[in-house]
């Protein structure tokens, strides 16, 4: 789950005690925009995205009011705006209005999971305000720490001073960033970043880093995201019904990571482990139906209940039913055999047989006896299939699918019709 802006950002960002921008939702009145505008000079009108989209202020979604009428103008204009980067689509679902915030100095900050350092790290420029790609190395600071003593003062200070910041910067920096290792430990986020942190004087003098915009991405399977109370539909704008079935299903006994590749394919792939699920992906392209990752040892049920979705959606157009994994270090291959066998066997019971023939490789513990539950129960549908245990190699296991897939195609699928006495 992805959120981006200040709706949401400001609210988990006061449970840390950072300081943001005002910020407003769309039900606000004339009387609380001109409140608004009074005290600050002005105000932003910006579309409140479901999940993240890039590039929004220079495909001209902002809108910048100094009178309550051209606020409601902007509110009109950009409520239900639609915004295309890249692949990524977004229909927005409201506006934010936010204070103006004076400021000499724009700042970036994010702290993220790097694969590069496997340690949290941080980045952090005094040039903010700007995409982060568009600056040159030296004008950048990433630097890894060690989570067990978390992310000090001294981390930014050493930072900013290397890159020559403003010294006017650096203490307000140090007293308040560290808050955000906060918010981003103890509440189950994999990315948290503030672009701009507009630093803004107070009545003193001295400089105040207010948050003026947020994105964060957290991990659907820490349970400490619910400690954030957060509404369950958040991030769920586009996805499929299949996507927000199987994500209802999400705890931390196992991963259930599922998207939508090509809804005409002919592959159903029941992929383990972020490893099969990169490399399968990319061989299967749009032959995929679905790009999944049921690793993490998932109990029985959760496995039965995963499958029997999937199964609903995706069975009846597909040729091949793959099973695909490494070889696995704890996940029991009997129970989540076992919950695939049963999940299709109940489908065959209540829609009926369709040709289809079961490719899987796998590796692990009762991996025997996993194998010869899945067996039987095939047998016994009469389906066709062809197992690879763990010295098989992965690669050469979907090329074996795809094979089938083509032969299914060219008559294969008729031959197996024909033996369920289905149609084809």
């Amino acid at each position: 789950m992805q959120i981006t802006g200040m709706y949401w950002g400001s609210k988990l960002l006061k449970y840390v005690g950072f300081p943001t921008s005002k910020v407003l939702g769309p039900e606000a009145s004339a009387g609380e925009l001109q409140s608004m505008i009074d005290e600050a000079g002005g105000l932003l009108v910006k579309p409140i995205f479901k999940g993240g989209v890039g590039k929004k202020g220079k495909a001209g979604l902002l809108g910048i009011a100094k009178d309550v009428q051209t606020a409601l103008k902007e509110k009109e204009r950009l409520y239900f705006a639609e915004h295309q980067h890249g692949n990524a689509y977004a229909k927005a679902e409201g506006v934010t209005f936010e204070s103006f915030v004076e400021a000499k100095y724009e700042v970036y900050f994010s702290i993220t999971d790097s694969t590069k350092y496997r340690a949290p790290t941080v980045t952090i420029t005094h040039h903010g305000g700007v995409d982060i790609e568009e600056l040159p190395p030296e004008k950048i600071a990433t630097v890894p720490f060690d989570p067990l003593t978390g992310f000090k003062g001294f981390v930014v200070s050493n930072a900013l001073t290397r890159l020559g910041a403003p010294n006017e910067i650096i203490s307000p920096l140090v007293q308040n960033l560290p808050k955000l290792w906060d918010l981003y430990h103890n509440y189950g986020m994999t990315t948290l970043e503030l672009n701009p942190i507009r630093m803004m004087p107070d009545a003193s003098g001295r400089l105040v880093p207010v948050a003026c915009d947020f994105k964060c991405s957290f991990d659907g399977d820490d349970p400490n995201v619910e400690r954030l109370n957060l509404p369950t539909d958040l991030d769920m704008a586009d996805y499929s019904n299949f996507e927000m079935e199987v994500n209802q299903l999400r705890t931390y006994q196992g991963q259930s990571d599922v998207y939508v590749i090509n809804d005409q394919g002919s592959i159903t792939a029941m992929t383990f482990g972020g490893g099969a699920n990169a490399l399968v992906t990319e061989q299967l392209g749009d032959r995929a139906t679905i790009s999944s990752d049921f690793g993490g040892n998932p109990p029985y049920q959760k496995m039965y209940d995963i499958s029997r979705i999937t199964m609903k959606y995706w069975i009846k157009q597909s040729n091949v039913f793959f099973i695909i994994g490494g070889k696995a270090n704890n996940t029991d291959i009997f129970e989540t055999f076992r919950g695939m066998a049963d999940a299709l066997r109940e489908y065959f019971g209540e829609y009926g047989p369709t040709p289809l023939y079961v490719v899987v490789g796998r590796g692990g513990p009762n991996l025997i006896r996993g194998m010869g539950y899945l067996k039987d129960t095939l047998d016994a549908l009469g389906l066709p299939y062809r197992f690879f245990g763990y010295d098989s190699a992965m690669s050469e296991v979907v090329n074996y699918a795809k094979d089938i897939d083509d032969w299914m195609a060219n008559g294969g699928r008729q031959q197996v019709a024909d033996k369920l006495g289905c149609d084809a």
